[in-house]
């Protein structure tokens, strides 16, 4: 949990640059011009505190990985469209996640699939049903896990090729804002907050409810072409700064694989554990080796047991 930080107006007096309008007031942090609603002034929140907080927070991703240590029943639903946006496969299907003796496991409670979901041998056609399935998945229990993000490196060691790709591009998917090592093209692209993306982005503060929770909303915006992360709005708790909910869309196009994706995601505590309990993904994927991919996926995540 973290702090509430309170700052006197002093702080703001030497960073003030102009106002939008009578009740905006832009301030300069760190080389970035962020703008802070009437209520987030009158808040007294400590600006440059919260930006690096969510420079440096890990619990998006921590949220992530702890649904490897927690037993949760989900409600799973993959479509696979064409351009029309019709229909040419889906899943559909309730599983339960166990987790025992350091161990977690899945037992597939309902299933109904449409089109060539699967292939003969019931692996996924489509890389979008991989992605999903690495994260929810699994067919044989799998032991040892943690959810330790800290000291944490992400590691593409023994994947080549296209699977290394998809492997990168999934790691930017569920951890946006950070850079993504070894990702052609895209890698340095996708740090937000350093120093030679600043003018890449306008940057907004304010407080509003969700889902019952007062909460501090930090949007971002690409006002430049050639960024990755397009757009990124995100509702922090007023008191904890945990992240409440996300939504983002990310978008590329480079030699290898272009790609357009809108994510939103809902977390929810269990016991003093942070974790998914909606994910929707909208995207399309064009990879230089396999045809374009058009998937939308909901994830609705619930009877949490830690």
């Amino acid at each position: 949990m973290f702090p509430k930080f309170i700052v006197t107006w002093l702080l703001f007096l030497p960073l003030m640059v102009s106002a939008q309008n009578k009740s905006d007031t832009i301030i300069k942090v760190d080389g970035k011009l962020i703008t802070l609603s009437e209520i987030v002034i009158n808040n007294k929140l400590n600006v440059p505190s919260f930006i690096t907080r969510v420079k440096n927070d890990t619990t998006f991703y921590k949220a992530f990985r702890s649904l490897r240590i927690v037993g949760f029943t989900a409600l799973n639903d993959i479509r696979m469209v064409d351009k029309k946006g019709d229909i040419k496969a889906s899943l559909r299907s309730k599983i339960k996640q166990i987790r025992k003796n350091n161990c977690r496991s899945m037992q597939v409670l309902e299933e109904s699939t449409t089109g060539d979901i699967y292939d003969k041998n019931k692996n996924f056609n489509y890389y979008t049903g991989e992605m999903y399935a690495g994260l929810f998945f699994t067919k044989a229990p799998v032991c040892g896990e943690n959810n330790i993000v800290k000291g944490r490196e992400f590691s593409y060691e023994g994947l080549s090729g296209m699977a290394k790709h998809k492997q990168q591009l999934k790691t930017l998917f569920f951890n946006p804002g950070k850079k993504i090592k070894g990702l052609p093209f895209i890698g340095s692209k996708t740090a937000i907050f350093d120093e030679s993306m600043a003018d890449k982005y306008d940057m907004s503060i304010d407080m509003v409810e969700y889902n019952k929770t007062s909460c501090y909303v930090f949007t971002i915006k690409a006002k430049k072409s050639g960024v990755v992360i397009d757009e990124m709005t995100t509702w922090f708790n007023d008191k904890t700064f945990e992240i409440v909910a996300r939504n983002y869309t990310l978008s590329y196009a480079a030699g290898v694989y272009d790609f357009n994706v809108q994510m939103q995601v809902e977390m929810t505590k269990v016991g003093d554990l942070l974790v998914p309990s909606l994910i929707r993904y909208v995207g399309n994927w064009k990879a230089i080796t396999k045809k374009r991919e058009r998937g939308i996926f909901t994830a609705t995540l619930f009877d949490f047991v830690k």
